[in-house]
């Protein structure tokens, strides 16, 4: 891409560099680092004097990291700096060295190599070397980028003549089929998916050639009197030219010997030179190979955000075409790779080095976020390594047990784990794995808790084998089990067998775990150890507390950290008590029945009978999720206040109780508190024990209380899940046109709002009863294939057990066959052998069958149906074969395939498969091109980066665009700081700056901005991702902004093949991208893709619905542009109509729209009396102000996809002075002088804007403090641009007031009995057509109750989400709202991190204010 970033750029190299990639400096946020920056001048080291811009805060290692990854430089290494002829200290700070100032002059210097640099030297020329290819990414498993094949023209530095022709002819076919039809599986109605469209060919050229081989010489290693003169290695080298070559290597550098492959001569060659670099004695020798360095160099003008590694692998489940082809050689005979994995780091010592690095300053913190992720994403990698190493069959296990093997490798301990029937065989181990990474996550992600140390964690899974794999833990090494040694003297300082101590360390390590019990509302409780003596704990009964050898402290096996879930815990529901009941059997039976009551305590009536709840689950181990135990919690608090607030309305109201020197108020307090199940009598307080509901475990008779209390909370957070939160996701789904479209935003969705994926069958069950079941068909599909994948892959997981190495490719080739084409007939192992044999060059195959290969299609699929109905209870829903889920469920045998490939590692040659043939095998071997291993691991934070993040969405919901831009340019820099932008976050982060800077009427930096956050998608998430259509959709209406119709067209029709492939047509996103592609498209082609769009939003929204509102008045328009008013007339009396019936005849939108099909009437009665008067060949053309303009659908194009440009909005001025107006009357009635000033407005660049807003939120912010925003998570989309995007496809603007809930510290929540009334903002609805832009308003009535004469703001604008969501917060001191905070807290964000919603009610934004 010529303008997608910057040329250069940073890397890995450029940490420190803070030249943006956007144009200018990165970060408005970061000028202090931009104003200490100067030009110094580089020279020596035989290349080429140049200037390099430094910052003074750089370290002069830093300099010497950029300088190497220079193009001018790289890959010479083993270098320092001199000035003025003094070596520099590679520690110092630049601005610290006297006499270096701006235009000075740096000398790079050469340093002697030793044996470990050399071969660092050499590994440097093998990564140029390796320079990636097109398909290299495809052939090793990673994502590749895509958009360079939409944007990118061919550059003449670097193709030749015969290149650069074809090309040209290219370019000129792409135009031309752009002008003409499109392909016929890209229109509306198209049942066919290729597979091939998805990945196009590259523009760039593939690597050339360089060597023919590089390898270490037979005459390694060198001898002992050539050590003594300095020899570290030989070299063999082969030229293009065909030349057989040995070079030395020793400390000056490198130099041809006179060694042959019969002869030994370590004398250096006649006329060699000594060259410190190795590709420069290269140059000297092949010609061809200096012609090639020069052509390597120029690749790397690659931006750097599509030539890193990204830091974590994602998986691309396509591959190349010809696998054969792509292979290469990357002179692995060098060895270099085999000695790095022979160094085994100690991966627990270099992630605690990291983690102890200061933090007192934001550059310490900078490269201290850096090194955890290089740090983590080296782990990850080397787990992966790993996994293939010890499941292929190259490690022994350390251990004797064949049940549960253990393996150390590189560094890691991995193994699979003890299958305990306790917690239910191999479905309980793989579950235990999952859990512990998932609990050393939770701790990981304390803030602000220094000392408490987790290993180094991932899951791994790979040919149906998981593995877990951690660092060494220090202080475990030494000590021998089978000693009968103290717990103490191991390192074991906590835990139920850690027994009775007392010790400094040991008080240390107690507080460090109450502080993380806190932070993870877990309850301290006491348990019953081995001897019948006490155990306190804070953390669940496996927990394990360690002093290790280094002096840290570690916790270790927290696998059960998390509250168990009643739901699945039936045997558990009197284990408990009947411990109790043992221990107290001097109870009379009246408590005993009581006790025996209590056991349904927590649940709500007739749940079991409703829900089928409790029920037995194939392993132990079922835990609620931490955002579950958030929402409860605020659910919990929600109740707690309401019940404050009537406790107090019925002895006399707050201010009676509050100023009475009495015990009603606390009185109120502590009944509300036991009323919602506080652990504490005076404070609102929520604690969960982990250890209730575990079977193995007992409590001491004073626990009887607390455990009884404690089930009753964890039956109330269970019942949530069925009666609050898989509602709330459903209702989601219903109004969001931006809902799940694949199984991983599906996983995403749920488990924001803390609902686990076992609840999938009570997903079904609910949209099953709702009335809107026709309208959430796209999400039951999306979870009958959800199901359908993960009982499919444990089922595989299985299969995969019995199958030999050899056979790997035909065994994974025929499970596809059977699993996907109906009635599939395996041929006989046999017969295959025969033919094979038959064919000359061929390997023949097994003489005998083989069980794998006797698996038919029908014993599959009732394995995998066994599976769905044992793991999420749903009786025939998957039918009896595939064909079945696609009549019924409208589900994509390609979709399913491409789950399946992404669950379990599988990749598949990229070709076209025809899964009904039920003649031919539609997957062969040689389709199966590798399976790789699939990796958990643990997220590190990017904590500036995120919190500038976060700062921005703040602002952009107190609408302060201009600060929002500043803090996503500092953020944006940050993030390339610490992880070079490629992560997440960095990709939303980008996507909200392009937003915000559209609207700001910047569309060149929109579009280069979001160029960059398309590229980053591909690469960190996946070029099939939904997020990635989301991006390709924005840059769509970018790129088409600016006038550049081609390529817009282009983006929007990749996001609807992406889309095609990953869900289908049946979704209402692809409403929304054929509303944009019948705005972008010519001729009759615009006409079918607004139909279609028209047909979906109807079937999805309803005819009376914003989304379907506006695609009859696009249709309307496009009608009139061609001339048919009668179908204009009949498609805007339908928009008319719903506009009426949402809101009133009266309502500007309606007169808009009658003024349209006035205005239309009008031209067919013209038209008609011309045909009367002239006949059919007189019809007179349109009339132009019915063809709607470039700019009119440039802002319905925004419009559609929910982005606004900023205007003023007279509602938002009405409602300010209704404010002061009410403000100003009570407090002349309490005797106060108030100024009532309103702010002037003023027009820019064409748009009104309010000069007093900015000023105005920001004193609402002061006053009532910042938003609440939550942490951002992976799977998040970008957070919604406030007065700027519009919900959905609908709303053109919205005057709302974000709601700002007051600040709960711990527990503690200040009750407040002032009356609340609401305040409706005014909202607006716009929708252009050719006349006129339309603004709507809508008021309600808004009262308020002052307090000493003040009125007190609490809440502010409530901005619209991009994704639709339409939930209204509420503030937890609100009891009287039928929505919680909790709810809120709960919901996903598909915006950006800060929940803002508008009620499900209504188009309007309602918010809500407390004065």
């Amino acid at each position: 891409m010529k303008d997608k970033v910057r040329k250069g750029g940073r890397n890995q190299a450029k940490a420190a560099d803070g030249v943006s990639a956007v144009g200018g400096p990165d970060a408005a946020g970061a000028k202090q680092h931009e104003d200490a920056s100067f030009p110094v001048k580089i020279q020596g080291a035989g290349i080429e004097p140049f200037e390099l811009q430094v910052h003074g805060f750089w370290l002069v290692q830093d300099t010497v990291m950029t300088l190497l990854s220079r193009d001018e430089v790289c890959p010479r290494s083993n270098m320092s700096l001199a000035l003025a002829g003094t070596a520099l200290d590679p520690l110092a700070e630049l601005q610290s060295l006297k006499g270096l100032k701006p235009g000075a002059i740096l000398r790079l210097v050469e340093e002697p190599y030793t044996a470990l640099s050399a071969r660092l030297h050499l590994a440097r020329v093998l990564e140029l070397l390796r320079a990636s290819g097109p398909q290299d990414a495809l052939r090793e498993g990673r994502s590749p980028s895509i958009l360079e094949t939409l944007t990118q023209t061919a550059d003449s530095s670097l193709l030749n003549g015969k290149s650069l022709k074809r090309s040209s002819s290219n370019t000129k076919t792409e135009t031309a089929s752009q002008d003409g039809a499109l392909h016929e599986n890209l229109l509306p109605g198209s049942s066919e998916r290729p597979l091939v469209a998805l990945l196009p060919q590259s523009s760039q050229p593939e690597a050339p050639g360089s060597l023919r081989d590089l390898s270490l010489s037979c005459w390694n290693p060198a001898p002992g009197h050539r050590k003594l003169q300095g020899d570290f290695l030989y070299i063999t080298v082969v030229t293009m030219e065909g030349r057989r070559c040995d070079i030395t290597s020793f400390p000056k550098g490198f130099f041809l010997n006179r060694s042959t492959e019969e002869v030994f001569d370590p004398r250096p060659a006649q006329s060699s030179p000594v060259c410190h670099s190795f590709t420069d004695l290269l140059c000297h020798i092949s010609p061809a190979f200096k012609l090639t360095l020069t052509t390597l160099k120029n690749r790397s003008q690659i931006p750097p955000v599509e030539r890193l590694p990204t830091p974590y692998p994602t998986l691309s489940w396509l591959g190349p075409p010809c696998s054969a082809r792509t292979h290469k050689n990357t002179f692995g005979r060098l060895g270099l790779d085999e000695q790095a994995a022979a160094q085994a780091p100690d991966w627990n010592e270099e992630l605690q080095a990291v983690r102890d690095l200061p933090q007192r300053s934001l550059e310490e913190r900078l490269q201290r976020d850096k090194a955890l992720l290089q740090v983590n994403g080296a782990f990850v990698r080397a787990v992966m390594q790993g996994a293939e190493t010890v499941v292929d069959g190259f490690v022994e296990p350390v251990n004797g047990n064949a049940d549960d093997p253990a393996f150390m490798w590189g560094g890691l301990f991995m193994s699979q784990g003890a299958a305990s029937a306790v917690f239910g065989g191999e479905r309980g181990r793989r579950a235990a794995q999952r859990l512990e990474f998932k609990g050393v996550q939770a701790y990981s992600d304390i803030e602000h808790l220094q000392g408490l140390h987790t290993l180094p964690t991932a899951v791994v899974d790979y040919r149906g084998v998981r593995l877990s794999a951690q660092g060494l833990a220090p202080g475990l090494e030494g000590s021998d089990p089978d000693q009968a040694a103290a717990p103490s003297s191991r390192g074991l300082l906590y835990g139920i067998n850690a027994g009775p101590q007392e010790s400094p360390q040991r008080r240390r390590l107690l507080e460090l775990l109450a502080q993380a019990a806190k932070c993870l509302s877990l309850q301290r409780h006491v348990l019953v150890g081995p001897n019948d003596h006490k155990v306190p704990l804070f953390t669940s009964v496996d927990a394990q507390g360690l002093l290790g050898a280094d002096g840290r402290f570690y916790i270790l096996d927290v696998f059960r950290s998390f509250p168990a879930d009643a739901n699945f815990c039936p045997e558990a529901e009197t284990e408990v008590q009947t411990v109790t009941e043992e221990e107290e059997s001097n109870k009379s039976c009246a408590e005993d029945q009581e006790k025996k009551s209590c056991v349904k305590e927590g649940w709500p009536e007739n749940y079991q009978s409703a829900s089928g709840l409790p029920r037995s689950f194939p392993h132990g181990l079922c835990r609620l999720r931490p955002e579950l135990v958030q929402a409860f919690v605020q659910h919990k608090h929600s109740q707690f206040t309401q019940h404050v607030r009537e406790t107090l309305d019925e002895n006399g109201g707050f201010e009676e109780c509050a100023t009475a020197c009495d015990s009603r108020a606390p009185d109120a307090v502590r009944a509300a508190c036991k009323e919602v199940g506080s652990v504490s009598d005076i404070i609102f307080e929520m604690r969960f024990n982990p250890s209730v509901f575990s079977p193995e475990v007992s409590f001491p008779p004073g626990e009887s209380k607390s455990t009884k209390l404690q089930e009753r909370l964890l039956r109330e957070a269970a019942a949530f899940i069925i009666t609050h939160q898989i509602p709330a996701f459903v209702e989601f789904c219903l109004q969001s046109n931006e809902a799940p479209m694949d199984g991983e935003s599906l996983k995403q969705a749920l488990h924001q709002r803390g609902i686990n994926l076992r609840y999938l069958g009570h997903v079904i069950t609910t949209i099953s009863q709702s009335e809107q079941k026709e309208q959430l068909r796209h999400i039951l599909r999306l979870v009958i294939g959800e199901i359908f994948t993960r009982s499919t892959r444990r089922v595989f997981n299985n299969f995969l057990q019995g199958v030999d190495v050899p056979s790997l490719s035909a065994a994974v080739s025929h499970f596809l066959c059977c699993l996907l084409v109906p009635h599939f007939t395996p041929i006989p192992v046999l017969e295959e052998t025969k033919k094979k044999s038959r064919r000359r060059g061929r390997v023949a195959g097994a003489s005998e069958s083989t069980p794998w290969s006797m698996l038919a299609g029908a014993e599959l699929w009732n394995l995998v149906c066994q599976d769905a109905a044992e793991t999420y209870n749903i009786s025939d829903s998957l039918g009896s074969n595939p064909n079945h889920l696609v009549e019924h469920y409208g589900l994509q045998k390609l979709s399913l395939l491409r789950e399946f490939c992404l669950k379990t590692g599988v990749q598949l040659r990229l070709r076209d498969y025809v899964l009904d043939n039920q003649n031919k095998t539609p997957i062969g071997p040689d389709d199966i091109l590798n399976i790789f291993p699939v990796v958990k691991h643990i997220h590190m934070p990017t904590v500036d980066a995120s919190k500038a993040y976060r700062a921005a969405q703040n602002f952009i919901q107190k609408g302060l665009l201009d600060q929002a831009h500043e803090q996503l340019k500092e953020a944006t820099y940050l993030f390339g700081r610490v992880c070079d932008d490629l992560h997440i976050e960095a990709c939303y982060c980008h996507s909200l700056l392009a937003k915000v800077a559209y609207v700001q009427g910047k569309a060149v930096e929109a579009r280069s901005v979001q160029l960059k956050a398309v590229v980053i998608s591909e690469r960190v998430l996946g070029f099939d991702h939904p997020n990635t259509v989301h991006q390709y959709a924005l840059l769509g209406v970018y790129v088409f902004a600016g006038g550049e119709t081609a390529l817009a067209q282009k983006c929007l029709l990749r996001a609807r093949l992406l889309m095609l492939t990953v869900h289908g047509e049946d979704h209402p996103y692809i409403a929304t991208l054929d509303s944009c592609l019948g705005l972008v498209l010519t001729g009759d082609q615009r006409g079918k893709f607004l139909q279609n769009a028209l047909r979906l939003n109807t079937s999805f929204f309803g005819p009376l619905h914003l989304h379907t509102a506006l695609n009859q008045h696009l249709l309307a328009q496009w009608m009139c542009s061609k001339g048919d008013y009668r179908s204009a007339m009949s498609h805007e009396k339908e928009s008319l109509a719903a506009f009426t019936s949402m809101f009133g005849v009266d309502h500007p939108q309606s007169l808009c729209s009658k003024e349209f099909l006035c205005t239309i009437t009008k031209q067919a009665v013209k038209v008609e009396r011309s045909l009367r008067q002239t006949g059919a060949d007189g019809v007179e053309p349109p009339v132009e102000c019915l063809t709607p303009t470039s700019d009119n659908i440039l802002e319905q194009i925004a419009l559609v996809t929910g982005i606004r440009s900023l205007t003023h909005r007279d509602g938002l001025q009405e409602y300010r002075k209704k404010h002061n107006e009410l403000k100003a009357a009570v407090a002349k009635e309490l005797g106060f002088n108030v100024t009532n000033k309103l702010g002037a407005s003023e027009t820019v660049n064409g748009e009104e804007k309010s000069s007093d807003l900015e000023t105005g939120s920001r004193k609402e912010a002061e006053d009532g403090g910042s938003p609440a925003a939550e942490k951002p998570s992976e799977g998040r989309q970008e957070q919604p641009v406030e007065d700027t995007s519009v919900k959905g496809a609908a709303t053109a603007s919205v005057d709302a007031h974000a709601v700002e809930p007051p600040e709960v510290k711990g527990h503690e929540e200040k009750t407040d009995a002032e009356d609340r009334d609401r305040a409706a903002s005014d909202t607006e609805v716009k929708i252009v057509n050719v006349e006129s832009e339309v603004r709507a308003a809508g008021q309600t009535a808004e009262s308020s109750a002052t307090e000493n004469g003040e009125m007190k703001p609490e809440m502010k604008c409530v901005s619209d989400e991009v994704n639709g969501d339409c939930d209204v917060p509420e503030s937890p001191s609100n009891p009287k709202s039928k929505r919680t905070w909790a709810d809120v807290v709960s919901k996903a964000n598909g915006g950006g991190g800060v929940d803002t919603a508008v009620s499900k009610d209504e188009v309007t934004a309602n918010g809500t204010a407390q004065k």
